[in-house]
Formats: C-alpha cells, sequence, structure tokens
C-alpha cells in the first residue's frame, strides 16, 4: 500500500526532528521543507548552521529535503510590518505574522506540487474539531506550549495539519532524540526574535528606523530626562530608561507607563507595583475567530496578552467593527499595544485573537470606549 506523502518543515532543531520521526512511524512519507527566512550571520536562526543540521537529520531519516529561499517574502510581509508597527508605538510580535503569512503558505504550495495533502510542524499544538470547525488548542507541555503563536491559522488549513509533539513533554521529545542519535538531541532551543539574534534590540531597529528625540516624564509631569526614540521603549520595561532612582520613592526602579507619539513622549512611574502598570480593560481589532462567537457575547473566557503569560480570566464584551472590547476579571500588568490577545475556553482550545490597540490607564484618567 502506497504511503500518504506529508510535507513537515525542518528547522534544524530537535523539535521538527523528532516530528518526522513520529511521522513516520504513523506511516507517513515525510517530505522535509527547510525555509530561509533571513540572511544575516548575526541572527539566531543563522540558515547555512542550521540547513546543515536538518540535512543531516534528514539524510539520517532517508527524508528528502526541499530548502527554499524566502527572505524576500520575509521581509515584504513581515518584517516591514514589524517597522511600521514600531512607528506607530506598538511592540509587535512577528512570530504570528511568520505562521500566517510564510511557514504554513510554503508548506502548502509544496504539498501541492508533491500530490501531498496533509502538512505538519514541530509546534506544540494541537487541533481539535469543535462545533463542525478544526481550531488550535494547547498542547500537553504547558510550557512550551505554542498556540498562542498559531491563533490566526483557519479551519480549512487546520483540517490537513499534523502537530505531532502536542501530547508530549519536551524532556520526552529529547529523549526520543536521544534514542535515535539524532546530532540535535541536546541543540539549545532557539528563543527571541530570530533575525536580531544576539544583538542589542535597539541597535538592530536604529538601522532601519529614523529615530526623533524626545522627553522623559514622569506620569505626574515632572521632565526627568530624553529618550533618543519612542521605538526603543515598550510598557513595563525597567532597564535602559537613563533614570536613576529618586530617594523621595524609596529608590525604586523606573518603568514605562505609556507613550505619546505625536508628542513623542515617552511617561514613567516607581516601582514595579505602579498602579498606572495594571490595567483590566483593553480595546484590540485585526481579530480573528476560529468559531462564530457573537451569539454568545458577552462571553466569559481565559486571555493571553502575551507568550509566557499566564491566563486570565475575562470577557469579551463586545465586537464592534472588526474591534473587541475585553473586561479582565483582575487587572493585568504591562499590557502592550502591538502584542497579541488570544483566548481560550476552559479546555484549553483556542477561540480567537486580535491585536492589543488600547489599555484603559483609569489611574491617569484613561478610559477605553468602545
Amino acid at each position: 500500500m502506497k504511503k500518504e506523502k506529508i510535507v513537515l518543515g525542518i528547522s534544524g532543531g530537535v523539535d521538527s526532528s523528532v516530528a518526522a520521526i513520529l511521522l513516520q512511524s504513523q506511516g507517513y512519507e515525510v517530505h522535509g521543507v527547510f525555509m530561509k527566512n533571513w540572511d544575516d550571520k548575526n541572527a539566531i536562526c543563522n540558515a547555512e548552521d542550521d540547513y546543515a543540521d536538518a540535512l543531516s537529520i534528514c539524510n539520517k531519516l532517508n527524508i528528502a529535503l526541499k530548502k527554499i529561499n524566502y527572505t524576500k517574502e520575509y521581509k515584504e510581509r513581515v518584517f516591514n510590518q514589524f517597522l511600521k508597527d514600531h512607528e506607530i508605538g506598538a511592540t509587535p510580535n512577528p512570530d504570528v505574522l511568520c505562521n500566517r503569512e510564510i511557514k504554513f503558505d510554503v508548506f502548502q504550495k509544496h504539498a501541492k506540487e508533491i500530490g501531498a495533502k496533509k502538512i505538519a510542524s514541530g509546534h506544540y499544538a494541537k487541533v481539535i474539531e469543535k462545533k463542525n470547525k478544526f481550531c488550535i488548542s494547547k498542547a500537553s507541555d504547558i510550557s512550551k506550549d505554542q498556540s498562542y503563536f498559531l491563533y490566526q491559522l483557519n479551519s480549512d488549513l487546520l483540517e490537513n495539519i499534523e502537530f505531532p509533539l502536542g501530547d508530549l513533554l519536551k524532556s520526552e521529545v529529547r529523549e526520543i532524540a536521544e534514542d535515535y542519535k539524532l546530532i540535535n538531541a541536546q541543540k539549545k532551543d532557539s528563543t527571541g526574535i530570530c533575525f536580531i539574534g544576539d544583538r542589542k534590540y535597539n541597535e538592530f531597529v536604529g538601522k532601519y528606523l529614523k529615530s526623533k528625540k524626545g522627553t522623559i516624564l514622569s506620569i505626574d509631569g515632572e521632565k526627568l530626562g530624553t529618550h533618543t526614540g519612542h521605538m526603543y521603549f515598550t510598557v513595563g520595561q525597567r532597564k535602559g530608561l537613563g533614570i536613576g532612582a529618586r530617594n523621595s520613592a524609596f529608590d525604586q526602579p523606573w518603568y514605562v507607563i505609556k507613550k505619546d507619539i505625536n508628542r513623542n513622549i515617552v511617561y514613567v512611574g516607581q516601582g514595579a507595583e505602579h498602579p498606572a502598570l495594571f490595567s483590566d480593560e483593553l480595546l484590540a481589532d485585526n481579530m480573528f475567530w476560529g468559531i462564530n462567537i457573537e451569539k454568545n457575547i458577552p462571553l466569559e473566557c481565559n486571555a493571553k496578552v502575551r507568550y509566557r503569560d499566564e491566563d486570565n480570566k475575562c470577557k469579551i464584551l463586545s465586537l464592534n467593527d472588526g474591534k473587541c472590547y475585553v473586561k479582565f476579571e483582575n487587572k493585568i500588568k504591562a499590557i502592550t499595544a502591538g502584542q497579541s490577545i488570544v483566548f481560550y475556553d476552559s479546555n484549553g482550545v483556542c477561540i480567537g485573537g486580535g491585536i492589543i490597540r488600547k489599555r484603559n490607564i483609569p489611574f491617569l484618567g484613561e478610559e477605553i470606549n468602545e
């Protein structure tokens, strides 16, 4: 009986390598795709080294590997948006956009070329069927769960996606790699934004964006210093502000509270528990819904406002003109414009998500209007 073909994204890391092993054990004829998305030896995703590891793994497992250069598409569809978000004062998360615009699009195209129906990746996530639609769900290893980055994948695509690592712990993945004597069994996980690598974030962003000096003010309006560009700051940031402690506030460090882009002002406050850092409401747009929830509004659910965040109980109060108004049960620290908010039901199934645009800061008299 002829094996069913499946296209797997292989990065050279241990996760996609073990995903290949598991798919083969399930009877698939695995075809690998290695994507080169960034051309820079200083980046985390050092393409040549990673490709060498991917090729070694594929040779060992007898898998055909196709290398595809997508640096042009990545720059146009992901990196340029990353820069635009910084210009308007947001703190973007390019991984979400990369998954939607690049990775799975590439997998589908190659699958079509070779006559395969299914695609796969080494992400820690699951696909479940809910109300006759396919949805992303959290992985068994919550510490490695990557469903947050995948919320924009639609049902038609998810119907033919396999996530072989969804039921495994990271420790089990490494054990499998050791059993198969893979060269990357103990390879360090990549973290952070791949195209920035070991460079300082501000130095990298400054190469592509024009910065303009502005004022740093306390939330009480006192001038404390000068900044070199609002794009170098994000809500909740403590380091790199260039402001010393003040005895009147018990020498507590300063934190970024908010940014006024039009006036080029960065507002700061002292202390990690400063009340202006905390919010219990936000407005999001660019919404993507895995299931139709309009008839269930207001809807109680859980939400993450950043990847490493814990689930926060909340209520979706309204959906108007593609915008979503959310009220949290408890106040959340450092909600940041440009990041994604991703919603889950009580079973860890992803309902949908969107891009955070504004949070309320009642301490400063700023309220969100629908």
